[in-house]
């Protein structure tokens, strides 16, 4: 970006001095004036297509910068998603360590409590929910990773074409 700034600044000077220069042909009447004003008009057109070209530049950026910030949001969402199937499971996990330590005590005592029995399935089963719903986190997080590597190689070869 900045060797067209560089371009452009070094071409406005140049059509500064040639404007310059015929001011100073017209009074003293020179003979080089159509040449001159023709080099300054090609000067002119060349100033203006360096400043579409930043222009177009200057969009892409900005269309790449939209992009970048939208792909950290979706990857800033995925995250919490994962952040919160991970707590879910550390949850069921601590239930299911109570129901465990529960039912242990009970069956030590000689007493086998049902509603003890059944709270250790109930936490058991919560906890497999949880782990399951955090590997589909996991998973759809790695997906999303390896989206944009596996498209990449494909643009490329349709472009190629």
């Amino acid at each position: 970006m900045s060797e067209i700034e560089d371009l452009h600044s070094r071409i406005m000077a140049a059509m500064d001095r040639v404007a310059r220069g015929l001011e100073g042909l017209d009074a003293a009447g020179g003979a080089d004036v159509d040449a001159l004003q023709q080099a300054l008009e090609d000067e002119k057109t060349a100033n203006a297509q360096l400043t579409e070209r930043v222009r177009v530049l200057s969009e892409r950026q900005e269309d790449a910068l939209t992009e970048a910030q939208s792909k950290a949001a979706e990857a800033e969402e995925r995250l919490k998603a994962f952040d919160l199937e991970l707590q879910r499971l550390r949850r069921a996990n601590a239930q299911l360590t109570e129901a465990c330590e529960a039912l242990r005590a009970a069956n030590a005592e000689g007493v086998g409590e049902p509603h003890l029995i059944n709270t250790a399935m109930k936490a058991e089963l919560e906890a497999l929910r949880a782990a399951r719903a955090a590997e589909i986190a996991e998973a759809d997080e790695i997906i999303a990773a390896l989206t944009p590597l596996l498209e990449t190689p494909q643009a490329e070869t349709e472009e190629a074409s």
